[in-house]
């Protein structure tokens, strides 16, 4: 066999091994997205739930700090473009770890909080490949603290001069 006839082998083994690299390529950065993704969304948890235990819990600031936003932003976050304060759940636990109904400033419900847990669930992750699907659901990611001051001073009738979250 000749060079001339054998120019067509070259264009498909090019195709063939190409092919395989490309997917490997993107399923490697696809891989490299969703790990960042899980990473993100744990920290999310972790350091709204920081935030929930220390604040006020009529804080509005708690979940824009958490999702990585500045206290004036609202909107998407800053890291998961899809991540919205609307994704993210804040609820405060009783000492049998049952929601707290009312967790009002003055009254029994205050008074009852043991926890603080905030969650993340059935959050979307897509995938920027076409052909490989849309994507799937992620996990839940939960992270569950005691609770500290919750925007309160130990000593009764004492105004604590904290920052806002």
């Amino acid at each position: 066999m000749n060079r001339k006839h054998m120019r067509g082998v070259y264009v498909v083994e090019f195709a063939i091994v190409g092919l395989m690299l490309f997917v490997l390529l993107f399923g490697v950065l696809e891989m490299g997205r969703l790990f960042f993704t899980v990473g993100t969304l744990n920290e999310v948890v972790r350091r709204g739930t920081r935030l929930a235990a220390v604040c006020d819990i009529h804080e509005p600031l708690i979940l824009r700090r958490a999702i990585f936003n500045a206290a004036t932003e609202s909107g998407a976050s800053n890291l998961i473009n899809s991540l919205d304060t609307s994704d993210v759940t804040l609820v405060y636990l009783d000492a049998n770890g049952a929601v707290v109904a009312s967790p009002n400033d003055g009254g029994a419900g205050f008074s009852s909080i043991r926890y603080v847990q905030l969650s993340i669930v059935n959050f979307p992750f897509t995938l920027l490949i076409p052909g490989f699907g849309e994507g799937f659901t992620l996990p839940a990611f939960r992270a569950t603290l005691p609770r500290e001051s919750l925007g309160r001073h130990a000593e009764e009738g004492v105004v604590p001069e904290i920052t806002p979250c």
